[in-house]
């Protein structure tokens, strides 16, 4: 028995290992540094003094605000769009589904950077979006150039490809829903909206707590499509935590206070969990 032991701890020993150097040892390392500074390529400890920096880092609190508008709408905004389109594509009337839910799953599969720079392109004054709403008299829109507009760009942005993949998500849970609950109901006389607000979304409720933390994680961490739309401009107006991160550590070459704010992105992803968890949860949590 022992050896048998033995011989599974041999097994599992290479991806511990490798879960270790590349997962463990990164988080704990950037947490020590948090608390350091280099100069000269002598560290030496500081304690909270990069913490305390944030406090008064005009360019970290317009960084958080950004990154919190954009998380406001941009996230409910996706989700329930993506639970539409999986009620629609989970009905029985709709012909050729295979193709629908590729069709929307495809933006999913798509390189972050080349969906960013193709957005880029058609966003820009003379381009594709301002040359259609031309044909109906509307006049070019500074997708870019303008803060409010630099905003909706990349909310848009971030919503045309992330949808379809949530999408995926709520489609698999719906298809474990009865169809004799659907039935019920429709023998109360509740037609299909009160179905979809009285049956589908109770269902889904785990499903849509899920989608929610993973949407909210992957909005603090916002990079790419700051990164490669506007480069956090037009003055800061779409610079977001995980670009202000980039900067700092690669840019500035300053990975000790990077370290602190990526911490804070930490702390705040897990108190809007935490939120995410008592307001969405199911009763029983």
């Amino acid at each position: 028995m022992h050896r048998n032991k033995s011989f599974s701890y041999m097994f599992i020993a290479p991806a511990v290992l490798l879960f270790a150097v590349f997962t463990i040892y990164p988080i704990v390392s950037s947490f020590v540094i948090s608390f350091q500074k280099s100069t000269g390529g002598a560290t030496h400890f500081i304690g909270f003094a990069n913490y305390e920096r944030l406090l008064h880092d005009e360019i970290f609190w317009k960084a958080m605000k950004n990154t919190f508008i954009i998380f406001i709408f941009q996230v409910p905004i996706m989700l329930f769009l993506a639970l539409i389109l999986s009620s629609a594509l989970n009905s029985k009337l709709l012909k050729l589904k295979g193709l629908f839910r590729v069709g929307f799953y495809l933006p999913a599969v798509t390189s972050l950077v080349a969906y960013s720079l193709l957005f880029s392109i058609m966003l820009q004054d003379t381009g594709l979006i301002n040359n259609v709403l031309s044909i109906f008299g509307i006049k070019p829109i500074p997708w870019l150039s303008s803060p409010v507009w630099a905003k909706i760009s990349i909310i848009l942005a971030m919503t045309w490809r992330w949808t379809g993949y949530n999408m995926v998500i709520y489609l698999a849970a719906l298809q474990n829903i009865s169809e004799d609950t659907y039935e019920a109901a429709a023998m109360d006389g509740a037609g299909k909206i009160r179905q979809f607000f009285s049956i589908t979304i109770p269902q889904l409720k785990p499903v849509i707590l899920f989608t929610a933390i993973l949407s909210t994680i992957g909005t603090l961490q916002l990079f790419d499509e700051p990164y490669n739309l506007t480069k956090g401009g037009p003055a800061d107006a779409t610079m977001t935590l995980g670009l202000y991160i980039y900067q700092n550590g690669f840019k500035y070459f300053d990975f000790n206070y990077a370290s602190a704010v990526a911490y804070v992105v930490v702390i705040l992803v897990a108190i809007l969990s935490l939120i995410q968890f008592k307001f969405t949860g199911s009763d029983d949590q």
